[in-house]
């Protein structure tokens, strides 16, 4: 009735298809890691009003400066759990604050929001403070 001979190919097939397509995101994930190692984290909570104005005055254009593209916007809702792989930089209560990030490690922070007159000298300060392969001009 059943035949004792399973016919592996097109299983071998598949397999051989997701590891390639394994190798192919862990390779674009890497390059993207390596072409942003810097980040801008934004801890941030429902209700507060400095955050709203932020994200009035500053958000629509971040991604689309020289600073965003070297150091990219990562929102943190502190009144939820703490990311895994934010475990070694400290927590803040007030929002909202930015954390410059290069390889996961805090190079500095700023807590509140000062304005949009503010803002971007206060952030182009913290970003001279990276290391200079990443405050090296965008391609």
């Amino acid at each position: 009735m059943f035949s004792s001979v399973v016919n592996v190919r097109p299983f071998s097939q598949l397999l051989r298809l997701v590891v390639v397509m394994a190798v192919a995101v862990a390779s674009l994930l890497a390059h993207r890691s390596a072409l942003s190692a810097a980040e801008l984290l934004m801890l941030e909570q429902p209700g507060c009003v400095w955050c709203k104005r932020f994200n009035e005055e500053i958000a629509p254009a971040y991604a689309k400066t020289d600073e965003g593209r070297r150091a990219p916007l990562r929102r943190v809702d502190i009144t939820e759990d703490w990311p895994v792989d934010l475990e070694g930089i400290r927590p803040e209560r007030l929002t909202p604050t930015f954390i410059l990030l290069d390889k996961g490690v805090e190079i500095e922070r700023m807590i509140g929001y000062p304005g949009n007159e503010f803002f971007w000298g206060l952030l182009d300060d913290m970003l001279s403070k990276l290391p200079a392969a990443d405050t090296a001009a965008p391609d």
